[in-house]
């Protein structure tokens, strides 16, 4: 991979980084606690709100997850091992990296 591609994707994973960290900054009041008191909030409103902020947590939980393979994925680059399979050392298809560019392995070793 020539160095112009590395470059693409390194900014990208840069931007696809920042825009995750930007969401969950922006979600941070959802996942708060959910108040307990029913006079201000109906039981089956608390219900909604407490599916609310789980489903809040689990989105976090997801992006938290994608943000650290994308520290992966940045790593590889700077040690010049992006684009190559960590399993069998074969080059990952640029195709599969432009779908997603943290995928570390080749698409006959994910199978597998």
């Amino acid at each position: 991979m020539d160095e112009k591609l590395r470059i693409q994707f390194r900014e990208r994973l840069h931007q696809e980084a920042a825009d995750l960290r930007a969401a969950d900054s922006d979600t941070s009041e959802d996942r708060a606690p959910v108040e307990l008191d029913q006079t201000s909030v109906g039981r089956l409103s608390r219900m909604d709100a407490m599916q609310q902020q789980a489903m809040a947590a689990a989105q976090s939980r997801r992006r938290t997850g994608r943000l650290q393979a994308i520290d992966r994925a940045l790593r590889r680059i700077e040690e010049d091992e992006f684009g190559w399979c960590d399993e069998c050392g074969e080059e990952i298809p640029l195709g599969r990296l432009e779908l997603d560019p943290t995928a570390a392995r080749c698409v006959d070793c994910a199978r597998g």
